[in-house]
Formats: C-alpha cells, sequence, structure tokens
C-alpha cells in the first residue's frame, strides 16, 4: 500500500480516535449511569418505553436487538455504539442535554458529560460523511482537541495519555488498510442508503398515481351510472306515449 499523505494520515489517527478510543470513554461514563451487573435487569423494566421508541423509528431494528438479544445473551454496553448510548441516556436518566441538543456541536464553554458525548456524536457523523478520506491540519488540530478533552472528562486521563499517544505515533499497514476499509464500507452503506431512499419515494410517487387513476375510475363510474340513469329515463319517457286521458278507454 502506498504511503499515505498528511491529509490521509490525518483522517486515518481521527478514525482511530473515534472508532475506538472514544465510543469506550462514552461506554465508561454509560456503565457509571447504568451498571453493567444491573443493565439486564434495567432494559426489561424500561421495555415498554424502549418499545414505545421503536415504534416511532426512533430505536431501529439493529439497536433493538442488541437491547433484548435472544436467550441465553444479555445486553451488553460494549456492543452499544455512541448514538444507543445517547438515545439511552437521554431517554432513560435525567441527563441535561446541551443547550443545543444532542444533534449540533456544542460550544466550546459547554463540558457536561452530555456536551462530551454530543461532541463525539458530532465528529463521527462528520467523519463518516467525508467523501475523499483526508482531513486538513487546521481542522485536525482543532477537532483532536476538542474531542480528546471530551474523552477525558468522560473516560479519564488515561484514556487521555492514549488519544495524546496515538497522535503522533508511527502508523502501521494494519491500521492504514483497516481506516480505508472502513472508508470503503462507509461509502458503500451511504450508497445503499441513497438507492433506498430513491426506491422509497419511487414508490409513493406509484402510490399517488395510483390513488389519482383510482380516483378518475371512481369519477368515471359514477359518470357512467348517471349516463345510465339518464338513458332509463328517456327509454321509459319514449315507451310512455299514449296520453293519460286515453290509456283507460
Amino acid at each position: 500500500m502506498a504511503s499515505l499523505t498528511v491529509v490521509e494520515e490525518n483522517y486515518v489517527r481521527m478514525s482511530l480516535l473515534l472508532t475506538g478510543i472514544s465510543p469506550r470513554a462514552a461506554r465508561t461514563f454509560f456503565d457509571g449511569e447504568f451498571a453493567p451487573v444491573c443493565l439486564d435487569a434495567t432494559i426489561k423494566k424500561e421495555y415498554n418505553k424502549l418499545f414505545d421508541l421503536k415504534k416511532k423509528h426512533i430505536i431501529n431494528q439493529s439497536q433493538w436487538n442488541l437491547l433484548f438479544p435472544r436467550f441465553p445473551d444479555v445486553p451488553d454496553s460494549k456492543t452499544f455504539d455512541v448514538t444507543l448510548v445517547i438515545l439511552l441516556l437521554r431517554n432513560l436518566t435525567p441527563i441535561t442535554p446541551p443547550l443545543c441538543g444532542f444533534d449540533r456541536l456544542p460550544s466550546a464553554m459547554e463540558t457536561t458529560h452530555a456536551a462530551d458525548l454530543a461532541r463525539i456524536k458530532h465528529y463521527r457523523n462528520y467523519l463518516a460523511h467525508l467523501d475523499d478520506g483526508k482531513l486538513e491540519s487546521g481542522f485536525f488540530n482543532t477537532a483532536w482537541t476538542d474531542i480528546t478533552n471530551a474523552i477525558d472528562r468522560l473516560g479519564g486521563e488515561k484514556m487521555k495519555q492514549e488519544c495524546d499517544h496515538l497522535k503522533t505515533k508511527p502508523l502501521d499497514q494494519t491500521n492504514q488498510e483497516i481506516i480505508m476499509d472502513i472508508k470503503h464500507s462507509n461509502n458503500e452503506i451511504r450508497e445503499l442508503k441513497e438507492s433506498f431512499e430513491s426506491l422509497i419515494k419511487s414508490h409513493e410517487l406509484l402510490q399517488e398515481h395510483h390513488a389519482e387513476v383510482k380516483k378518475s375510475h371512481e369519477v368515471l363510474q359514477d359518470d357512467h351510472r348517471k349516463v345510465t340513469n339518464e338513458m332509463e329515463i328517456m327509454k321509459i319517457s319514449q315507451k310512455d306515449t299514449v296520453p293519460w286521458n286515453i290509456r283507460g278507454k
């Protein structure tokens, strides 16, 4: 594999940070709110609320399978990504959300655990939507500081030291290949999602067209009934040509 440019290397390091260390930091905080030994019982206790979220499509099927795996398996936070961690925290705990919610990048002044989770989620989503697998150094350094400070507050000093080491350590061939594979997989997933959304849109258009055709058919049927009735009236009037005052004679 050819050596990476600086901007490609930035992308690889950021990917390793957001797929390796930051999810562990988020889960460290999560495990403090949901004790692992009680996680199964807690989730079962909240079944009705979680099922309602599933009906509203806030929880998808893959997440549901992690929360309610087949017996004898039990839910394990190690299988939860940042999105599911945040979803459970915001719906099952009294955590105060960031000022602009969990779906936007918080300001640097916000250093709550909720804001730090939102930071990690924001940068992870940002990276997932990059098409060229490159990060300019200015953005990389700013984002790196923002994310690693969040990791420090959520996961502790040891994880922060891992971040510092990751920023400067030489990248081996395995790191490069894994991250570039992730990038290609993300691109394929995005393309599949776009194709699926296009199919849904086409299906909706066909349904609308079908509804219009059905409506037109109903109008034609109504017109046909009216014409038929009028023809019957005309037939009766044509047969009844004898004046009433002569019929009885």
